[in-house]
This record gives structure tokens, sequence and C-alpha cells, in this order.
């Protein structure tokens, strides 16, 4: 070997041990650091914000570590800076400084993740700072759902509306279980046995209403609680974003720092895979960290379709409530309960009369109300049974049944005479096929399932033949008046 070749392994050897040494230095003053860090915030802080973070190497009085993602880097900045400069000062003298180095994972990528060196600075100072960033890579800017992108200071809305409480609530045999555990969760967030609370229950009978006044009685009991309220399509389109963006960790560093986190309508994540992945690993988190979490659904757990396994038990780890149909007792205090609101004395009469004949859901019961001081107010008339009947009849005439795609599979082979069996089989015959398509354009045209859960339900299809068959259907409709009849006579039986 000669000497060059000893200089060039001396080097290498040098270098490996010099930088493991280095490592070994920045590991010893990072747990100091964390030592103090840890007696001066609250353990979930500590454990959220400062057990990520991986000390990388010591140069002089500067100090690297590496966290997650800019979001995770901007929040330090924002929210322990302070803290940060003071066990930095007690380990590496006055002059000490901090950089971060922060892991950019490539979502359309499977190339090892890009490195951007950020210095710590102060807020006045953020502003002006150099990013150091790879040769190919873009700079990128924080992705908050909430607030216009960017490195400010992270405002979080709650989304909720004031006028969803408790107090509005009129309680009954019905959600009383419900309003109960509500009150429960309201009272102790995510230190009681209902995480998570899963509302569920028909149409209008009050699931966003409640979950709203939680999250509203919360915020008036633990100001210093993030909470917020979103619905399960938005959260789907902000995730779809963050993926096009490439902040992926960004959006999940997000929804993990949420202290009650309000989920409506979670069925709509039937069928989308990535979303339902990546709010498992943020329900775990949450979880975990002792978050409370609220969701809402159409159905119970055990009828949702198209959701992941993992993800449905996660859902029977708290409690299922269920909202009922109002029975007549609690359809009367509901109704003298928006009356009283209102400033509206209405006969007892008449309130009876619509408690009555207006059974299915809470906002039918309260469209109806509306649209008699309406028109009384309008047209100058006094509350009559003469013009609630006229309300109440047009009402219920122009309402809409929802029905369930099991039901439209029945009236549909009842209608070619064949039975469900042989309309979800995998049979190429014409008349099969087209009973099939029809049933999926039914069940997309009057139920609000996905795509993806209609297909499921009628013969394990995926999306894209629901949306084959669809158009389908249009397309004969127009063409062939045989089909077109079909269309016209199963329109009137499903809907009469």
């Amino acid at each position: 070997m000669n000497d060059g070749n000893v200089s060039f392994y001396r080097l290498i050897f040098t270098t490996y041990y010099a930088t493991k040494i280095m490592t070994k230095i920045a590991t010893t003053v990072w747990e100091e650091c964390l030592s103090f860090i840890e007696d001066n915030i609250k353990p979930q802080a500590f454990k959220t914000w400062f057990e990520p973070i991986k000390p990388i190497r010591v140069s002089g009085e500067v100090l690297t570590v590496q966290v997650p993602s800019k979001f995770f880097y901007e929040w330090l900045e924002e929210h322990y800076i302070k803290l940060l400069r003071v066990a930095l000062v007690r380990e590496l003298g006055k002059d000490a400084k901090l950089v971060y180095e922060v892991k950019m994972e490539n979502a359309y990528s499977s190339n090892s993740p890009q490195i951007i060196k950020i210095p710590s600075s102060n807020r006045a100072q953020l502003k002006s700072q150099d990013v150091t960033v790879p040769l190919g890579l873009k700079k990128r800017e924080l992705k908050n759902p909430f607030v216009i992108p960017g490195l400010q200071k992270v405002k979080i809305e709650s989304q909720l509306n004031p006028s969803y409480n408790f107090a509005s609530f009129v309680e009954g045999d019905s959600n009383r279980l419900a309003r109960s555990a509500g009150m429960a969760v309201a009272n102790k967030p995510g230190g009681t046995s209902f995480n998570p609370l899963l509302i569920y229950g028909g149409v209008g009978l009050g699931k966003t209403h409640l979950a709203h006044a939680i999250g509203v009685e919360i915020k008036d009991k633990y100001a210093d609680k993030t909470v917020l309220y979103i619905s399960s399509e938005k959260f789907t389109q902000q995730y779809i974003d963050s993926v096009k963006g490439n902040t992926r960790n960004d959006f999940i560093h997000f929804y993990q720092m949420i202290d009650v986190l309000i989920i409506d309508d979670v069925q709509f994540l039937s069928g989308k895979k990535g979303t339902q992945d990546v709010f498992f690993h943020i329900f775990n988190h949450l979880h975990q960290n002792g978050k409370q979490v609220i969701l809402t659904s159409d159905k119970a757990p055990v009828d949702m379709q198209d959701i992941e396994q993992r993800l449905l038990s996660r859902f029977k780890w708290g409690l299922s409530a269920e909202l009922q149909t109002p029975d007549f007792e609690t359809r009367i205090s509901i109704l003298q309960n928006k009356l009283f609101r209102d400033g509206v004395e209405m006969p007892e009469e008449i309130v009876e009369y619509v408690a009555k004949n207006i059974k299915s859901n809470v906002r039918e019961l309260e469209g109806v109300l509306i649209s008699m001081i309406a028109q009384a107010s309008f047209n100058k008339k006094e509350f009559t049974m003469t013009l609630v009947k006229q309300i109440v009849d047009k009402f219920v005439k122009n309402t809409k049944r929802e029905v369930s795609i099991d039901y439209i599979q029945k009236v549909v082979s009842t209608y070619f005479d064949m039975d469900v069996a042989t309309l979800q089989s995998k049979t190429r015959k014409r008349h099969i096929v087209q009973a099939r398509q029809l049933a999926m354009f039914f069940a997309k045209r009057m139920t609000k399932s996905s795509l993806a859960s209609i297909g499921s339900q009628i013969g394990k299809r995926d999306h894209a033949t629901v949306l084959h068959a669809c158009k389908t259907v249009d397309n004969l409709t127009e063409t062939d008046k045989q089909f077109k009849k079909y269309v016209d006579d199963l329109t009137n039986k499903l809907t009469f």
C-alpha cells in the first residue's frame, strides 16, 4: 500500500470517527438541554415537540438537530425559542446557536429525504433569514390548512358555530345517551372512556349540532385547548392538496397538535384509502397522547362500507351513541324551544299538529316552523289551523324520503323479475347487466354514498364500474325509448 493510499484511508478513518465523536457530543449536549426543558414545560408538550428531535452534531458553539418537518420547526420557533435559547446557553455559552435540519419527504419519489438547513432565529429576523436549499429542491412554504400559507404565526380557528350549544339542544329519550356522553366529554376532554365519541343517526337528528355543542363547551371551560371542527370532505381535500404540494408531513403535524378534533360525516371517508391511512395515524397519535376525538356518522361503525378494519376498530374503542327519531314529547319540546328563542307565540294546538305530522327529523320540524313564521309575517296572517295544514301538507309532499342501496336493489330486481343475488352476480347477460347498471345509477342519484361504497354493495364492483354504469344509463335514456321507460317506471316506484 503506497503513501497516497495510506493517507486516503487515514482521512476516511479520521472523518468517520470525528463524525461519531461530534454525534456523541451532540447527544450529550442535547440530553442536558432536554433535562432543563422537561423541568419547564408540561409533560405532554415535551413529549410532542421535543422527544422527536434528534441531535446531529456540535461544531463549536453550534448545535445541529433534526426535526420532522418545517411545520415542526415553525412551531418550535414560535412557542419555545426562548426556552431553547436558555437551554443552549447553559450548555454551549452565550454565543450558542441552533441549526435545524428538516427532513423533506418527497411524496412522488422513493429517493432519500432531502435536507433543508435552517438557522434558529427570533421572529423579527425570520422573514429575512437565508434558507440553504439543496440543488434541485424547490423551496416550499408551510401549508397550514386554515391560514394563508407561509412562515407566520399559526392561528387556528375552531370553525365552531356558537349557536349550536347545549342550551339549544333539546334533550329527550331519543338523544339522552349521546347528550350525556357529550357533556361528560366536554367536562373532561380526553379524560373519559368516551374516546373517541362517535355520534351516529339519520339525517337531521342533531349530530352536527351536538358535535358543535361539545366543542363550544370545551372552548368555554378550557380556553387553552385547541379545538377544531371539520367536515370529512374538507379534511380529504386538504390531504389531497398536501400530497400535491409535497406538504404531507406539515398536514400530519398540524392535526397532531389539535387537542380536540371533531370530524363530521366520517362515513364519507369510505373508499378513500389514502385519506383513511393518514387519518389512522393522526387518530393514533391523538388518542395515545390523551387528546379527544369526536366523530359523527349517518350509520354505526358495523354498517360502514369501504372503511379499513383497523380504522373501524378505532371507532369502536370509545362510545358509539345513537341519535334516534324524536318521540312526540321531544318534538313538542323542540318546537317550543325554537319559538321561545325566536320570541314567537303560537297556539298550543298548532304546535301539537306540527309535532304529530312531522315525525322524521328535527330539521323538518324547524323548517315547517320557519315557513309558518315567514308566511304569517309577510302576509300579515294569524297562525291558524288552515295555514298550518297548508304548509305541513306541502312540506310533507315535497320532502323526498331517503332510500337505501339495499332497497334500490330490491325494487330494481323485482321490476326485472330476478332476485338480488342474480343482479349482483358476475354474469354478462345483457338484461342483468342493464338492471345492475340501473341499480347503480339510482343509488348514485338517491343516496349520499360514494361511488366506491355503491360498487362494493352492488356486487363488489369498483368505483370506475359505477361511474361507467351511470354514464351508460344517461346515454341509453336519451337514445333508447324502452330503456327510458325503465328509468321512468323505476323513478316512480322509488319516489312514491
